[in-house]
């Protein structure tokens, strides 16, 4: 059955981190939605790549998704600046629902507070905070832990869409 993914993103996200599982995703026959605190808003990415915003953060609600995308880069830190953005992902968590970080991903979902307990992975830089908000750090190229899927880097990509798409199923 298809699911709705919402993708918290904005700019200066690792593009690969953004595309790759998008593609996955929607090869696997579900529904993408890019969001931003600004409706039809273009971001650019690290590398120069631009991509539309499909709707804004007031737009949504949590319960119109089965799933959550946070890619990486530097857009999760430029995420956490606006706490609606924490504030729509942390029923992800709270609920049980998919939600997949990758890279520095992770790092944003600190403002939900409730990554105590869980097993995580991240970009290095990251680790010691995820520590520190009570997570469990471990460095594998994915970590699964309940219904959070979390990764290091764009290498781990290939991991990170399999368990991601097996809790979609």
């Amino acid at each position: 059955m298809a699911k709705k993914i919402a993708v918290l993103v904005t700019d200066m996200v690792e593009e690969i981190e953004l595309t790759d599982p998008v593609k996955a995703y929607k090869e696997a026959g579900h529904e993408v939605t890019l969001i931003n605190a600004e409706p039809d808003k273009k971001i650019t990415g690290k590398n120069g790549d631009t991509f539309s915003i499909d709707k804004g953060i007031d737009d949504v609600t949590p319960d119109q998704y089965d799933a959550l995308l946070i890619p990486g880069g530097f857009s999760p830190d430029i995420l956490r600046a606006n706490p609606k953005h924490a504030a729509f992902a942390k029923p992800f968590l709270a609920n049980e629902k998919p939600v997949f970080a990758i890279c520095h991903g992770p790092q944003f979902l600190i403002d939900t507070d409730q990554l105590k307990g869980l097993d995580v992975t991240s970009f290095v830089s990251v680790r010691k905070d995820l520590e520190n908000a009570g997570a469990n750090v471990k460095d594998e190229e994915v970590v699964v832990s309940h219904n959070l899927v979390t990764s290091r880097t764009p290498d781990d990509l290939p991991a990170f869409n399999k368990a991601a798409l097996e809790l979609l199923n």
